[in-house]
């Protein structure tokens, strides 16, 4: 596996396991736990909540009871979708322009196809550090 996939799957991950910080949580306010499900071969309609006929009780109370974002546009393949994930913008704009390993040879070297995400953009991950949360890992 190429770094710049292992470097998204590993930020995708610890954006999943994003939590307040502890000083945050004795503020006046408190700040949610976040949690993003990416889905990997599913199609808009696969999980009860959103009209499937297979049942999925555990990921339909987590959509039901949070905030669903249904205007997210996927890429044809996986570490590039990962990318729109992470910082919000195009592929062409975060680096990640078509997957590593499929960049065509007219595409090396051309800004928008670096490979892995470039400085500038920002992660959400980064957003939230920034905000006052902190990654939880478990185990």
């Amino acid at each position: 596996m190429k770094k710049a996939s292992i470097a998204v799957i590993a930020a995708t991950i610890a954006t999943l396991f994003s939590a307040p910080a502890p000083a945050q949580m004795q503020g006046k306010s408190k700040r949610p736990n976040i949690i993003i499900i990416l889905g990997d071969d599913m199609g808009v309609c696969d999980m009860g909540s959103f009209g499937s006929e297979i049942k999925t009780p555990n990921l339909d109370s987590l959509a039901n009871d949070g905030v669903r974002f249904t205007n997210f546009y996927t890429h044809a393949s996986c570490s590039p979708t990962r990318s729109m994930l992470l910082t919000g913008v195009d592929t062409h704009l975060n680096g990640l322009g078509n997957m590593d390993e499929w960049t065509a040879p007219n595409q090396r070297g051309v800004d928008g196809y670096e490979g892995f995400l470039n400085k500038q953009v920002v992660t959400l991950p980064q957003l939230l550090k920034g905000a006052g949360y902190q990654h939880l890992y478990g185990g």
